[in-house]
């Protein structure tokens, strides 16, 4: 299983996912998960500038898992965890 068909679904618990976002990538994608800290690593394309990183990332996952997401901690750092909605 590639980590771009990773199932996100797997890795909510509790409705919230834990990510370690790579800014200012060519691609915003799954690449894979640190198994260390239980977080799922996601590339985005986009620079973490006036919070387009975590548009970008936003809208990924919720194109991905189909649900509104909110950045719940770490909105100024790599490690962020993010709360499924609906």
């Amino acid at each position: 299983l590639t980590a771009d068909k990773m199932d996100l679904k797997e890795h909510i618990k509790d409705g919230l996912l834990r990510v370690i976002v790579k800014p200012n990538s060519s691609k915003t994608e799954i690449i894979g998960f640190d198994a260390d800290k239980q977080a799922l690593r996601i590339s985005v394309a986009a620079v973490p500038d006036k919070n387009k990183a975590n548009a970008e990332l936003l809208k990924f996952l919720k194109k991905r898992v189909g649900r509104r997401c909110v950045i719940v901690s770490g909105e100024k750092s790599r490690e962020k965890k993010i709360r499924f909605l609906d």
